[in-house]
C-alpha cells in the first residue's frame, strides 16, 4: 500500500492552512484554491474517497473536540432555542432546500434532491462562535451557535439516511421515515447514556496520561460504532459521551488535561485542512462528471440553492424567536431584553462546513442494483458552492454586521469580578486545609517552604483582583499580566542555560528533557491565554 498520496495531503494541507494565519484569506478558501492547483499538477494521486469511511472516520472526531469544548449546563439552559435550531431549523432547511431544488433542477427526483437538502442543512459554527468570542457577544447567543452545531448533524445524518434510503430503492412511507428517524435519534441518546459512566470511571482510573488520552482518541470512534451498529445515530451518542466527559474533565489529572487539549486540537486542524483541500482535489472531477447539467447551469442552480439556504434560515431563526414568547407569559419573563438584532445575528451565521462536506463525500457511488447514483456530482457541486458560498459571503461579512449593529458585549468587568470572587472563595478554603495540614507533625516543613506555599496561593488570589485595579501606563498590563510577562521570560532564560549546558556535554539528554519538562508546566502556570 502507497502512503505517500495520503502523507503528501496532510502535508500539504497542513502547510497551506498555516499559511493561511498570516494572510487575511480565510484559510478553507486558500485550501480550496490550492487543492484545485493541485488538481492539475501532472501525476497527482487519484483522491476519491471511500463512501462508506467518510463519515465514521470524520464526524466522530470533530463532534467530540465541540463537545468537551461546550458547556452541559449552558446548553441545558437554552435548551428550546437550541432545540428549535438543531432539530426543527435542520428539517425545515432539508425539506425547504430540497424541495426548490426539485423544482429549480431539471429531471431532479424529489428523494435525490432532499438527500442534497439534508446534506447542506447543518451550519458548522465554528467560525460563527469564534467570531462571537473574540467580538465579545452575550454569552446567551455564542451558547445558542455552539449548542446548535453540536446536535443538527445528528439531526441532517438522520434525515440523510432516511432520503438516501429512499433514493436507493429501501425507503418506504413518510410514516416509516419520521418513525426511524425518531428511533435513530432516541437510540443514540441511550447509547450514550450508556457508555458515557464507564469510559469516565475507566480514563479517571487508568493512571498514566499517554494510556488515557489513548483512551479519549479511541472513545468518539468506539461510541460512533456502537450506536451504528444498534441502528442507532452514532452521531448523538459521540455528543452525549463528549459533553459528559466534559463536564467530568476535572475528575483527570492536570497531564490529561494538557495533553488532551493539545492532542484534540491537532487532530481536528488536521481533519478540517485535509477535507477542505480534497474539495479542491475534487472539483475537476465533479464538474466534469455533471453530465446533463453544464458548468454555467450549474452555477445558476448552485445561486439558487445559496439564496434559499440563506432566507430559508431567517425563515425559521425569527418565528422561533418570537413566536415562544408570544404564546408563553413565562418566557417573556425569562427573556425580557429579547429584540431582533440577536435574530439578525443567528440567522447570519449560518455558515456551511466540514460536517455537509463528510456527508456530501459519504453520498455511494451507485445503487443497489448497480447504477450510477442519480445527479451524485451535481449533489457534490452544490454542497461545495454552499460551503464556500456561505464562508465568503457570511463569514466576511459577519464581524462588521456585529458591529453594525452594536449589540451590547458582554460585561468584561462583571466577568472578571466573579473569577475574583470565584479565585477568594477557593483560595480562602486552601488556606484553611494548609494551616490545619501544616499543623500536623507529619507535614513539618522548613518555614521558607511553607511561607512559599502561601506566597503562591496568595498570588493566585490577588491576580484577578489586579485585572480589575490599574494599568501599566506604558505596557498597558495589570501587576498580574507583568509578573506572567517577566516570569516567562525568567523560565526562557533558565531553558537557555539548561541547553547550553546540554551542548556542552554537562547534562544529558535525558536530564534536559526532565529539567525542560518542569519549566514547561511552569510556564504554563504563569501564562494567560488572552479570551477570543
Amino acid at each position: 500500500m502507497d502512503v505517500m498520496p495520503l502523507l503528501l495531503l496532510i502535508a500539504g494541507s497542513a502547510a497551506v492552512a498555516g499559511a493561511a494565519r498570516r494572510t487575511p484569506v480565510p484559510a478553507p478558501l486558500l485550501l480550496v484554491a490550492a487543492g484545485l492547483f493541485a488538481s492539475y499538477v501532472p501525476g497527482m494521486p487519484d483522491y476519491t474517497l471511500d463512501p462508506e469511511i467518510v463519515l465514521p472516520l470524520l464526524l466522530p472526531p470533530l463532534l467530540h473536540t465541540a463537545a468537551l469544548e461546550s458547556s452541559y449546563l449552558d446548553l441545558r439552559a437554552n435548551a428550546r432555542p437550541v432545540a428549535l435550531l438543531s432539530v426543527g431549523y435542520v428539517l425545515f432547511a432539508t425539506i425547504t432546500v430540497g424541495y426548490v431544488a426539485y423544482l429549480v433542477v431539471p429531471d431532479l427526483s424529489l428523494t435525490v434532491a432532499l438527500v442534497l437538502g439534508a446534506v447542506i442543512a447543518p451550519p458548522d459554527a465554528v467560525a460563527a462562535t469564534a467570531i462571537a468570542r473574540r467580538l465579545k457577544l452575550p454569552n446567551r447567543i455564542t451558547t445558542i451557535l455552539q449548542g446548535e452545531s453540536l446536535v443538527n448533524d445528528a439531526t441532517a445524518i438522520t434525515a440523510y439516511k432516511v432520503a438516501l434510503a429512499a433514493v436507493v430503492g429501501e425507503g418506504a412511507s413518510w410514516g416509516e421515515g419520521i418513525k426511524e428517524f425518531t428511533v435513530a435519534a432516541a437510540g443514540g441518546v441511550v447509547v450514550g447514556l450508556i457508555l458515557m459512566v464507564p469510559l469516565h470511571w475507566l480514563r479517571t482510573h487508568l493512571k498514566e496520561p499517554l494510556l488515557q488520552n489513548t483512551l479519549s482518541l479511541l472513545i468518539p470512534f468506539v461510541a460512533y460504532a456502537a450506536a451504528e451498529r444498534v441502528g442507532a445515530s452514532g452521531v448523538l451518542a459521540v455528543v452525549v459521551v463528549g459533553l459528559y466527559l466534559g463536564h467530568r474533565s476535572w475528575q483527570v489529572d492536570f497531564a490529561t488535561r494538557l495533553q488532551e487539549a493539545a492532542v484534540w486540537k491537532m487532530v481536528g486542524f488536521i481533519l478540517e485542512s485535509t477535507v477542505f483541500a480534497l474539495i479542491g482535489l475534487q472539483l475537476r472531477v465533479v464538474l466534469g462528471g455533471l453530465g446533463a447539467y453544464g458548468v454555467a447551469e450549474s452555477v445558476w442552480y448552485a445561486f439558487a440553492v445559496f439564496v434559499v439556504v440563506v432566507a430559508a434560515r431567517f425563515a425559521w431563526v425569527f418565528p422561533a424567536t418570537f413566536l415562544p414568547r408570544v404564546l408563553s407569559s413565562r418566557i417573556r419573563e425569562r427573556e425580557p431584553d429579547t429584540n431582533w438584532t440577536g435574530p439578525v445575528i443567528v440567522g447570519w451565521a449560518g455558515m456551511r462546513g466540514v460536517v455537509s462536506l463528510a456527508i456530501a463525500f459519504s453520498i455511494p457511488l451507485t445503487l443497489d442494483d448497480g447504477e450510477p447514483f442519480p445527479a451524485r456530482n451535481l449533489v457534490l457541486f452544490l454542497t461545495f458552492t454552499t460551503v464556500i458560498g456561505t464562508l465568503v459571503v457570511q463569514g466576511l461579512t459577519l464581524p462588521p454586521l456585529i458591529r453594525r449593529l452594536k449589540i451590547p458585549s458582554r460585561d468584561v468587568r462583571a466577568e472578571t469580578l466573579a473569577e475574583a470572587q470565584a479565585q477568594s472563595e477557593a483560595s480562602a478554603a486552601a488556606e484553611r486545609l494548609l494551616t490545619e495540614l501544616l499543623a500536623e507533625g507529619r507535614n513539618d516543613l522548613p518555614q521558607p517552604l511553607a511561607d512559599r506555599l502561601r506566597t503562591v496561593m496568595d498570588r493566585r488570589r490577588n491576580a484577578v483582583w489586579e485585572r480589575l485595579g490599574t494599568v501599566n501606563e506604558t505596557t498597558g498590563e495589570s501587576a498580574d499580566g507583568t509578573y506572567r510577562r517577566l516570569a516567562r521570560q525568567m523560565i526562557g532564560a533558565e531553558r537557555e542555560v539548561f541547553v547550553e549546558l546540554r551542548d556542552a556535554r554537562r547534562i544529558d539528554d535525558e536530564m534536559l528533557r526532565t529539567l525542560l519538562r518542569r519549566l514547561d508546566l511552569e510556564e504554563a502556570a504563569a501564562y494567560r491565554e488572552e479570551s477570543a
